[in-house]
Order: C-alpha cells, then sequence, then structure tokens
C-alpha cells in the first residue's frame, strides 16, 4: 500500500485506458462508465479503514478524470458520485458509493430521453438535418423524431480523422432515415440542402460557448452564412462549471498518427535528406464555437439561448465547483 492507500481496482484502470484510447467515446457513455468504474472500485476494495477507502476512491476518480481534459461529463460524474460518499465504516462508505453511482446512471439514462424530446419539437415533416461527429444526444432528439413519426432525411459529415461520422450514419439507417455521407470539406455546399444543423458537445462554457469535435466551429460559421440554424444537444452534465470563475477549457491533442501514420510519413519523406525533421502533424480533438454562432443549446431541462446557459449552471453547481478527486 503505497500513500494514497490501496491500489487502484484493475477494472478502473481498464476503464480509464478505454476512455483515453476512445473505445469508451461519447459524453454520456464517458459519465456512465466512470460511475459504474467508482462503484466497481468500492465494491472491490479491501480497505479495512474508512480514510484508506476513501484514499483508494480518490485515487480511482483521479485516474479516471486524467484520461479526458475536455469531456466535461466526466468530472461532473465523478463530483456526483463522490460528493454521494458518507459514512463512518467502510461498508457504509461503500453502500453509499454504489447507491450514488445507480442513481447517477438512471437519472443519466432519464436525462437524454428528456433531451430527445424536447430536441425533436425542433424538427417537422421533410425536414434535412446535418450532422458532425457521432453524438448520442444529437442522435436522441432524431430518434425521438422518428419514433413520432416525423420524415427526415440527414447529411452526415463523415468526421476526420477517425471518421465517427459513420457511426452516426449506421445509426440513423438502423433507424430507416435516408442518410448522405459527404467529406468534411463539401459542408457548405450541400447545407444549400439542410435545414438545421444538429451537433453535441463535449463542454459548454459558462458564456455559451461550445466545445465540440474538431470542425465543429467551422460549420456553424458556414451555416450562419447560409441561414441555416444551429441546434447543439448536450444533457446538463456537459456544462463546465469551472468556466464561472474564468476556468479555460484545455482542448484535448491525440496522437499525431491519427492524421499523419508512419506509412504516410514515408512517403512524403521518401528521397528528401532531414525532411523528416521539419515535418509534424496537429491533431487538436476539439474546437471552440462563439455562442454567437448557435441558436439554440437543448438539454434535458429544455432549450436555451447559448447565453443564457450560465444561468442553469448556476442553478445546477452553484458558483465555485471543487475536485474531490485531489489527494
Amino acid at each position: 500500500m503505497d500513500d494514497r492507500g490501496h491500489d487502484v481496482a484493475p477494472a478502473v484502470e481498464t476503464t480509464a485506458d478505454e476512455i483515453a484510447a476512445m473505445e469508451i467515446r461519447g459524453a454520456a457513455t464517458i459519465a456512465d462508465a466512470a460511475a459504474e468504474a467508482l462503484a466497481i472500485q468500492a465494491q472491490r476494495s479491501d480497505a479495512d479503514r474508512p480514510d484508506a477507502f476513501e484514499r483508494q476512491l480518490r485515487a480511482a476518480a483521479k485516474a479516471l478524470y486524467e484520461t479526458r481534459p475536455t469531456a466535461v461529463s466526466l468530472p461532473n460524474a465523478l463530483r456526483y458520485v463522490l460528493a454521494g460518499m458518507d459514512g463512518e465504516t467502510v461498508a457504509k462508505l461503500r453502500a453509499s458509493i454504489v447507491d450514488r453511482a445507480g442513481e447517477f446512471r438512471r437519472d443519466l439514462d432519464r436525462a437524454q430521453s428528456k433531451l430527445g424530446s424536447v430536441g425533436a419539437n425542433r424538427l417537422r415533416d421533410g425536414d434535412v438535418v446535418m450532422t458532425h461527429c457521432h453524438s448520442t444526444d444529437a442522435l436522441a432528439c432524431l430518434e425521438a423524431a422518428v419514433e413520432d413519426g416525423t420524415e427526415i432525411e440527414a447529411i452526415v459529415k463523415e468526421t476526420r480523422p477517425r471518421m465517427q461520422g459513420h457511426i452516426t450514419a449506421g445509426q440513423l439507417r438502423e433507424w430507416g432515415v435516408p442518410v448522405t455521407v459527404i467529406v468534411d470539406g463539401a459542408a457548405r455546399r450541400y447545407l444549400d440542402r439542410a435545414d438545421h444543423v444538429l451537433v453535441g458537445a463535449d463542454s459548454i462554457a459558462a458564456d455559451g460557448s461550445v466545445i465540440n469535435k474538431i470542425g465543429t466551429s467551422g460549420l456553424a460559421v458556414l451555416a450562419r452564412e447560409r441561414g441555416v440554424p444551429v441546434t447543439v444537444a448536450a444533457q446538463t452534465i456537459k456544462l463546465h462549471p469551472d468556466t464561472m470563475t474564468g476556468h479555460t477549457v484545455e482542448i484535448e491533442r491525440r496522437d499525431e498518427r491519427e492524421v499523419l501514420d508512419e506509412e504516410a510519413r514515408a512517403a512524403i519523406t521518401d528521397g528528401v535528406d532531414g525532411v523528416d525533421d521539419g515535418l509534424t502533424a496537429e491533431n487538436p480533438a476539439f474546437d471552440v464555437t462563439p455562442p454567437r454562432y448557435v441558436d439554440a443549446i437543448v438539454t434535458e431541462h429544455g432549450q436555451f439561448p447559448p447565453e443564457t446557459i450560465v444561468t442553469l449552471m448556476r442553478e445546477l453547481f452553484g458558483e465555485t465547483v471543487d475536485e474531490p478527486w485531489e489527494l
């Protein structure tokens, strides 16, 4: 045992690795996995003292937190579960974490359904929706519309470099929605056919700025030029409470090999001495869309103009938020 308490459970380490590798993706899915991992940590703990148990839970939370700095649903889930840790014995502490994690996961499941109903009300028969990346919240709006009998079509951006738009396209086809997949650079051309742009969010700042998959901001600017409304679907777990105190959302940089793998690098530098030393690739995972390019943020609590989202944020989180995983 080190000065942090017992080791983090292997299942938690596995979850952390899967989140970091984007095998677990999507803000709601990440939050759900994090809450489940804390419950597993509690259930499998062999701590014999309450203080050791608490240190172990905080160490597990910290390991999870450090995997994805931009996806605020992750720290919000960790804060929620750890806030319910209470008891004078290890058994009571364990029960409180398991109960709190279960409550969070049930609320999370209901939240997406509520959000979907709110977002579906913005769609009408014959509407064509352009999407970017893969968002379970955005898909919840489209699923609810389909279930209501609304006839819609989708233009799906492929969303490089990981081609996450293909996931969206596959889900929409399962629901019988006609889909046109386009390359990212063709968005301006096809916006003339679109009635809505619908995207998700990984984080939303207090000023209404939307942090989402790289390419979202460019799409929003083009949509404004074309007069196409932009709707952001985001559960309130994606609100970034730290931004109320001036915190800047960190933009995750992913491995350059997603953009420039070894084979591509070798092809570029073949036969040119020294050029490899000056060849780099930038791979930011997200960008920031200013609130002036967003028409509405749809949540399980209703839809909001982006400039007013801070009011909801204060109601849910208060003015400041601590970091309970810090040891």
